[in-house]
């Protein structure tokens, strides 16, 4: 029998509740039916609440601790083994369609980067390379999100090819970024969206691995709904903000909090202490409480708009597998990088805070009689769990540094759980804010270092991780239980380079 194939699918920075089948308020048809066919797993994490260190972790298997790239603006160095290695070896074809940030986008001579300028934006250098990259054979590459687009690589030469040779009128020297000023409606047409380019560049590689006969690893990585908020027409106006019921702050819940949330609801607040160098917390997230109203209303509209215009190109991904007959033979997963904050706990975009809007993901696993249709799973998952769980579903040995778990059999429905917690790392620079979480069925516990504050939350009877017991007296005990755990944890996700062979 053929190996499986393999088709990741993911969405940059989306909120765990934002799936059409579990929220009326959005409509994700195609995510849906991905639901109604699979096992949507309701406890899952990233290893980190930002893009660089989730994505390595995806193709590494292991914690950003361990790989290296630790934080946004550092660099998976290109000697880390990673998954699509293994695939290769195993005969697959395999490549990434969309976004990588695995690198920064500024390069150093000790620490070059192809994601960084001027290079990013040399389309003569782009049309002559297509990877290797990373260990995928293949690659298609943009840096863009929206106004932040970075414009160039694979995605502008496209943009060419379809006849939008003034995309650079959208953009504004020298670093290709849209008029900031624009807000909700992208100005580019639908046709040109970077949507349209990944659905439209994984389906080619589709065709080309069924003419081949060819078993493949394809990862299309979508850009949505990273902010900042715009979409095409008519995607931006697809949701009546007044419609939507937008989350907002409890009041007095920072109290009990880090100094680092309450300063999250100044107007000028102080960052100072939380700065090192030129790197600061602040820019990170942002305070939502400042918005007025409307406005806040308005950025979840267009905000849900740009995942309604992601889940039409993901229905094209899906419908070309139907139409090739590779559905059966291919396992699905639709997942994101991370979280997302618009408008809980007063918080907006992303930063150091480990609540559960911004490290619990979408998981969503189809495995055509395979792994259990129509079937929601409270088993813990890790995005770290997916480079050995792919191996091991295709029959390939997980090779022994890779410290997130095989979840096969859970998948299955074999097995119960693999996990039974998940470990967060955030580290923005070396000692201002460096936390690390652990998460189990009940409880989560966040740690500072060198700092004698943290956070403890009883996520059953409290899920909206309003009352933080940390400081109060009468949870010591619960305090001190869940650190050893957590010391277990740690522990127990040391890397093992090789089995030891001998006693000595």
């Amino acid at each position: 029998m053929k190996k499986p194939n393999i088709l990741l699918i993911t969405s940059d920075q989306q909120h765990w509740n934002t799936l059409g089948a579990f929220n009326s308020e959005i409509k994700t048809p195609n995510i849906d039916r991905l639901v109604k066919e699979g096992t949507t797993f309701t406890r899952s994490y990233c290893p980190n609440p930002t893009c660089t260190p989730t994505r390595a972790s995806i193709i590494t298997g292991m914690y950003p601790s361990q790989h290296g790239a630790w934080t946004l603006g550092t660099k998976l160095l290109e000697n880390v083994h990673t998954v699509g290695e293994d695939f290769r070896e195993a005969g697959y074809h395999s490549a990434l369609i969309g976004k990588a940030h695995f690198q920064p986008l500024v390069s150093t001579e000790q620490y070059p980067s192809l994601e960084a300028y001027p290079i990013l934006q040399d389309l003569d250098f782009w049309k002559k390379n297509n990877g290797p990259f990373y260990g995928f054979d293949h690659v298609e590459l943009a840096r863009n999100h929206t106004n932040e687009a970075h414009v160039g690589q694979h995605y502008a030469l496209w943009m060419e090819e379809k006849g939008c040779m003034n995309w650079r009128d959208y953009f504004l020297p020298p670093t290709g970024t849209m008029d900031r000023s624009i807000l909700h409606k992208w100005p580019i047409p639908e046709k040109y969206h970077y949507n349209t380019w990944i659905a439209e560049r994984t389906n080619a590689l589709l065709e080309q691995y069924k003419d081949e006969d060819q078993s493949f690893f394809l990862w299309s990585s979508f850009f949505d709904p990273h902010p900042d908020y715009l979409a095409p027409e008519p995607w931006d106006t697809m949701y009546d903000p007044n419609d939507l019921t937008i989350p907002t702050i409890t009041p007095g819940e920072h109290d009990q909090n880090p100094p680092h949330f309450q300063l999250t609801q100044l107007e000028n607040p102080d960052f100072k202490p939380w700065k090192e160098g030129d790197y600061g917390i602040h820019g990170y997230h942002s305070h939502s409480t400042l918005y007025a109203e409307h406005d806040r209303k308005q950025l979840v509209a267009t905000y849900y708009g740009m995942i309604s215009l992601m889940d039409k190109y993901i229905g094209n991904i899906l419908d070309k597998l139907d139409e090739l007959g590779l559905a059966d033979n291919t396992i699905v997963v639709f997942t994101t990088d991370h979280g997302h904050f618009y408008g809980q706990h007063g918080l907006q975009a992303k930063g150091g805070f480990h609540y559960e809007d911004l490290i619990k993901i979408p998981f969503i696993v189809r495995y055509l009689d395979q792994v259990p249709a129509g079937v929601t799973s409270p088993a813990i998952q890790s995005l770290v769990d997916l480079a050995p769980t792919f191996l091991s579903l295709c029959g390939i040995t997980i090779p022994h540094h890779m410290t997130g778990l095989d979840q096969s059999q859970v998948w299955r429905g074999q097995k119960s759980q693999a996990r039974d917690h998940a470990i967060c790392e955030f580290r923005h620079t070396p000692t201002t804010i460096h936390q690390k979480t652990y998460v189990d069925e009940r409880y989560k516990i966040t740690v500072y270092y060198n700092q004698t504050y943290g956070e403890v939350f009883d996520l059953q009877e409290d899920p909206g991780e309003i009352r933080n017991l940390w400081p109060l007296p009468e949870y010591q005990t619960l305090k001190s239980e869940l650190l050893l755990k957590y010391a277990w944890a740690e522990l127990g996700k040391e890397s093992m380079a090789m089995p030891r062979v001998w006693h000595a």
